[in-house]
Parts: C-alpha cells; sequence; structure tokens
C-alpha cells in the first residue's frame, strides 16, 4: 500500500480548501521559480528518470513525449494541450483533481510548457464538468493574481497564459487529434498521422498533448526528486497513480495507490470487497470501457500496471476498474458497451462507421440468444478486421471488449443460443437446416 506521505494528490476528496493558500500549505508552487531556473533539458530529464508514464490510457513516456517538441522555437508558437475531456466510461479521476486540486494542474501546466518552450496552454475540459470548469477558472485567476502566471510568471521572466476551452460531450474528442480540431472550432474527427502534433499541431504550431494527472504530478516529481517516483512500482511501471473502482464493490471510490498493487489488495483494502465476497466475482473490466475484460481466474493473482495487464491481453488504460459480479449478465454488458462505441463513432472511416454497428447488432442478438453459434466466430473476425484499421484507436476500442468477451465467455454466449432453441423448436429446426 502506498503511505500517505507518497502521496501526490493530498485533497482529493475535497476534505480540504482547494483555494490558492490552502494549496500552498499542502505543497504546490513551492520553489516552482527555482524549478524553471534548471532549464528545459533539466526539467526533461527529470521527468524521463521519474519513468513518467502517460495517464490518460497509452501510457506513453510522458519525458520522451516532451522531448519531441522543436528545440527552439521558430516562426510558429509551441503549445500545450491538457485533455481534459475525460469521456472513458468509468473513469472519474480527473475531474476530481481539477474540482478540489486544480493549483497542482496549474503548476504543472507552467512547469511543462517552460520545459517544452510553449508560452500558452489551453485546458479542454468535458462539456458536462460544469463546476469543475468553475473551479479550475476560479483557480487561473487567483493564479493570475498572485502573479504565478501571466506575465513574469513565479518572477522567472517567463510569460505564460493559460485558458480553459470546454467541448461538447464527444467522446472522439478525448483522442488528441480531433480534440485539437474541436479546440479549432471544427468538427471533432480524428487527424491523420504524420505529422504528430508535436510537429504540426494546434493551428498547425508544434503542440503537445497530455492527460490532466500526467501534468499535475510533474512539479511534485521534479521537487521531490525522480529516484522517489521511480522507487514506487517496478521498473517501467513507476510512480503513484488514481484508480477509479465502480461496479459490483461495497464502496465505489476514487483513491491514489502505488502502481503494480494487486488487483484484490485494492479492492479488498479501499473498496471493502467485491459484493458478496470474492468468490463472487465473475470479471474486471481493467482500465476503462475501451480494455477487454479479464475473468475471476486471472483477476486472483493480477497485479495493476500497463506490462503485467498487456500480458493477460488486457489493459490499465485510465486504471478505471468496473467490478462485475456473478450476478452480470456479461454479454448484455458488453451489448451495451458496443453502442456506446458505435454511437460515439465520428464516422470517418468505413471499419468503424459500419463495423461498430453491425458488432452491436450482432450483440444483441447473442444476448437474446437469437443467433447462430456461427456468427461468434464471424464476430470475431469483423472485430479483427476493424482493429488496427482506423485512423484513431476507437475502432480497436469497439473491438477489444468484444475480443475479451468471445476470449473468456465464449460458453455463455453458446447457452444462450442452446437455451433460446430448446426453448423454441421451430426455429432450432430452421437452423439445423440452414447450417
Amino acid at each position: 500500500m502506498l503511505e500517505d506521505k507518497d502521496r501526490i494528490f493530498t485533497n482529493l476528496y475535497g476534505r480540504h480548501d482547494p483555494g490558492l493558500e490552502a494549496a500552498r500549505q499542502r505543497g504546490a508552487w513551492n520553489g516552482t521559480a527555482d524549478i524553471l531556473s534548471c532549464g528545459r533539458d533539466w526539467i526533461i530529464d527529470q521527468v524521463k528518470a521519474s519513468g513518467l508514464r502517460g495517464r490518460g490510457g497509452a501510457g506513453f513516456p510522458t519525458g520522451l513525449k516532451w522531448s519531441f517538441m522543436p528545440k527552439e522555437v521558430g516562426a510558429r508558437p509551441h503549445y500545450l494541450v491538457v485533455n481534459a475531456d475525460e469521456s472513458e466510461p468509468g473513469t472519474c479521476k480527473d475531474r476530481e483533481m481539477m474540482r478540489h486540486d486544480p493549483h497542482l494542474l496549474i503548476e504543472g501546466c507552467l512547469v511543462a510548457s517552460f520545459a517544452m518552450q510553449a508560452h500558452a496552454c489551453y485546458i479542454y475540459i468535458r462539456g458536462e464538468y460544469v463546476d469543475e470548469r468553475l473551479a479550475l477558472e476560479k483557480a487561473i485567476a487567483e493564479a493570475y493574481q498572485a502573479g504565478l502566471v501571466g506575465k513574469n510568471a513565479c518572477g522567472s521572466g517567463y510569460d505564460f497564459d493559460i485558458y480553459v476551452h470546454h467541448g461538447a460531450g464527444a467522446y472522439i474528442c478525448g483522442e488528441e487529434t480531433a480534440l485539437l480540431e474541436s479546440l479549432e472550432g471544427k468538427k471533432g474527427q480524428p487527424r491523420l498521422k504524420p505529422p504528430f502534433p508535436a510537429n504540426a499541431g494546434l493551428y498547425g504550431c508544434p503542440t503537445t498533448v497530455n492527460n490532466v494527472e500526467s501534468i499535475a504530478v510533474a512539479p511534485t516529481i521534479i521537487r521531490r526528486g525522480a529516484e522517489w517516483f521511480a522507487g514506487i512500482g517496478r521498473e517501467r511501471n513507476t510512480g503513484t497513480k488514481v484508480f477509479c473502482i465502480s461496479g459490483h464493490v461495497n464502496k465505489p471510490c476514487n483513491v491514489e495507490e502505488a502502481m503494480s498493487i494487486p488487483l484484490k489488495e485494492l479492492i479488498e483494502t479501499h473498496c471493502g470487497g467485491v459484493r458478496g465476497g470474492w468468490d463472487n466475482l465473475k470479471a474486471v473490466i481493467p482500465g476503462g470501457s475501451s480494455v477487454p475484460l479479464i475473468p475471476k481466474e486471472i483477476c486472483d493473482d493480477q497485479i495493476m500496471d500497463f506490462d503485467s495487464l498487456q500480458k493477460v491481453k488486457s489493459g490499465l488504460g485510465t486504471a478505471a476498474v468496473i467490478v462485475m459480479d456473478k450476478s452480470t449478465d456479461v454479454v448484455r454488458a458488453i451489448a451495451r458497451i458496443s453502442y456506446f462505441y458505435k454511437h460515439e463513432s465520428c464516422g470517418q472511416c468505413t471499419p468503424c462507421r459500419e463495423g461498430t454497428g453491425w458488432m452491436w447488432r450482432v450483440l444483441e442478438r447473442m444476448a437474446r440468444g437469437e443467433a447462430e453459434m456461427s456468427e461468434i466466430d464471424t464476430l470475431l473476425d469483423v472485430a479483427g478486421q476493424v482493429e488496427g484499421h482506423t485512423i484513431c484507436a476507437l475502432g480497436d476500442a469497439a473491438a477489444w471488449p468484444i475480443q475479451g468477451l468471445i476470449r473468456h465467455f465464449r460458453h455463455e454466449i453458446e447457452d444462450r443460443i442452446t437455451s433460446y432453441r430448446a426453448s423454441k423448436p421451430h426455429v432450432a429446426a430452421a437452423a439445423v437446416a440452414a447450417e
């Protein structure tokens, strides 16, 4: 378990004042000018050495991503864009950070922007997050008034402006290039890459897009030292992570814990265990609705980090842990997730536009038992054709839950079809004739 002294988000539950003075007492804005005086290369090296990987889902090394920005500012200005869209089902961590600890994010925006020579930062916040946007705007106003941002930010000689832009609730705008399109006032559709945002991003200028948590933890990492952060968790999976645990647990919660914590320990220590006890567990979606579920037999010994979950053909994603007990109709649950991705597809790529709707309709019939046995393999084949064949990862997000369902719970689909046929003999006879 993570010790309290190692927690970065000390006001995650809103028990203290989110204002500037209280944030300073908790350690925010402590020695920020000294951090900036060490230079951009030193800051990037510290973040690299800490092993911090992106907290928005992809898990790409944050310091490496920052280093992709051009070394010098040319004719085009540099931008930092913070992805606060947080539309992955099951995920609710960034909203707590913005509502209760906004100054950690604002300080992180300054430090990260300085490291990438960006004089402006845009925070793109999910449209439904009204209270969070108001809290963030209030904190930004406090930071301007105190001289922490704006002209000569923190007395460092560096000019830095920060803006909040709220979207309209589109899942696709959580994808970094669709977010940039939306920020420019256009329809939120992913861009073809290359060029990558570090070369041509917002308004065609060098841009880095990072998740709220990735940016908010950076100043604390630098203050305490890269070795401290790298010493938590295990190699390539270091530091602390905010987990969102929901579903069939006794006490759903957000909690900051050490990376690589065992899944069972995470649920039993912080959530009061699975409803009905651990043996009543059926499956867990470990990283938000887009990653494949894992059954109880894998959950028993599973640790929560990027590499370990990848080995069991799932992923840490946003660390949104959705717990399902044995009362769950897992086929219908995945069908409902499939509908979400069908609804949120921007329609730009044919495999996603056509495939997501087709997969949802087949899953709906499977949930009722009104399918053929041969359609299970057909569905798996189509999911494989959608995966990896779209501009952005929404096609993958639509395919992976279906692949996880068939991988671990194929027998439930087959039993559903068999039961339906047994209840309707004329359907069974027609199916046999067709086969």
